[in-house]
């Protein structure tokens, strides 16, 4: 069997799967944990058994990588921190220093290729929202990284005196207090970025495939094809392991 954890800026994402592609996704157990409380995993794994490899996209920075590989200790594997390659399960590598992409964008991007095997966004959206495309023939032609939906409301927010006490606002068109300004510039931005670089594409019936903690609240706003996914880094890396097992 294989861990797999998925540590965000936010949020620490594990899961335990064994057996064949076709068990992707379909995880044994799962969990989620805050990234400030990462000292918690031995606790979240107590009682996994059967763990021959432990596979990891950390763009947490080493304390919390530090967290993982104490987590580890109990386990029968060490962690397999994972690093972006120049091509990786099908997926060429386009940027000007390969190993510079983050490991969560280079797994999500190969969980997207296997999912589509053609042109597509791939749209993590969580802390920051990353746009990233790929090419008809598997290529990492490019992408985007902006704040995310929250992210950007709190940074007006301890920017800006007058915006420090707005409340939780709701989306609007054309909003009418500031609350709802905050939130609906934050979300029409995001759409926005995502809008731009699916017609940057080129191809209008190429599919989106969106995943990350603000999905939810972008889905409905987005005027393009959309793919959702769950735990989109997690696919990536098990489809990872599975190549290298190979």
């Amino acid at each position: 069997m294989k861990l797999l954890i998925d540590a965000g800026n936010t949020r620490i994402k594990w899961a335990l799967a064994d057996g064949s592609e076709a068990d992707r996704g379909n995880w044994l157990r799962s969990g989620v944990l805050p990234v400030e409380q990462a000292g918690e995993l031995s606790q979240q794994f107590t009682g996994l058994e059967g763990i021959r490899q432990v596979w990891v996209s950390n763009v947490a920075g080493e304390e919390i990588a530090q967290h993982i590989r104490n987590a580890g200790t109990g386990l029968s594997a060490q962690p397999r921190f994972i690093i972006a390659q120049e091509a990786q399960c099908g997926v060429r590598n386009g940027y000007s220093s390969p190993s510079q992409l983050g490991s969560d964008r280079w797994a999500a991007l190969i969980a997207a290729w296997h999912l589509v095997h053609g042109t597509c966004l791939v749209v993590n959206s969580g802390t920051a929202t990353t746009v990233d495309a790929l090419s008809a023939t598997g290529e990492f032609i490019g992408g985007l990284i902006s704040p995310g939906v929250e992210l950007m409301q709190r940074s007006l927010r301890g920017a800006t005196v007058q915006l420090q006490a707005a409340q939780a606002g709701k989306y609007a068109s054309f909003p009418l207090n500031t609350a709802d300004a905050l939130y609906s510039g934050a979300l029409q931005a995001s759409c926005g970025a995502i809008e731009r670089q699916h017609v940057l594409l080129g191809d209008s019936s190429a599919p989106v495939v969106l995943s990350g903690g603000a999905e939810a609240v972008l889905r409905n706003r987005l005027n393009v094809p959309l793919l959702i996914v769950d735990n989109l880094v997690l696919q990536g890396l098990w489809l990872i392991a599975q190549e290298t097992n190979a």
